[in-house]
């Protein structure tokens, strides 16, 4: 290593020690001809990840942008910075892995299966961009999808807010059984 003090190319290392998460090695050096004494540091360096658009663009992976769009359908619900920075790295990990297609199609799916466990709300928020719903209606097939995901797993589903406003206080229903029916549906009261 070059001194920067006589400019000598031998030195000698007088101590080595990671830092705390082990991503940086940091090193004391030695010159050997003046014996000044330096620091340096060591980070692993990794290929950048590049990733196809939807349009067959290809763009440098940024964890950012995913924290940036969880957070901004998260706003107002309890989901955390950190969790959304989990997501990515998690989403980073598994592309560096070989586990999902470095495409942004993938990564937007694996950030959705993400929110599905941690906020049902922002999964539907962060759905309604990723999947570029158009009508209100898609709303209603994602939240109806959950809905079975969650009877499937046997988790209780809960009912809220009908025309009149009331709850059914988180009651299971059987989604086969109970076709969704809006208030146009209802039968017209006949004078009598």
């Amino acid at each position: 290593m070059w001194c920067p003090s006589c400019g000598e190319l031998e030195d000698r290392v007088v101590d080595s020690r990671a830092s705390a998460d082990g991503r940086v090695i940091r090193r004391r050096r030695e010159c050997v001809a003046c014996g000044e004494r330096s620091t340096t540091f060591e980070r692993l360096e990794m290929a950048p990840v590049v990733v196809r658009k939807r349009d067959g663009s290809s763009v440098a992976f940024d964890a950012d942008k995913i924290v940036t769009g969880v957070l901004s359908a998260a706003k107002h619900r309890p989901v955390t910075e950190e969790q959304g920075v989990e997501i990515a790295e998690a989403v980073e990990e598994a592309i560096r892995s070989g586990a999902i297609d470095a495409s942004t199609e993938h990564i937007g799916a694996s950030v959705l299966k993400a929110l599905r466990d941690i906020d049902e709300v922002t999964y539907l928020r962060f759905a309604s961009v990723y999947k570029a719903f158009d009508d209100p209606s898609d709303f209603e097939r994602e939240a109806l999808e959950l809905a079975i995901e969650r009877q499937a797993a046997g988790e209780p589903v809960a009912v809220h807010g009908g025309a009149d406003g009331a709850t059914s206080g988180g009651s299971e229903i059987d989604l086969d059984a109970a076709p969704i029916q809006d208030a146009t549906d209802q039968a017209t009261p006949t004078p009598s």
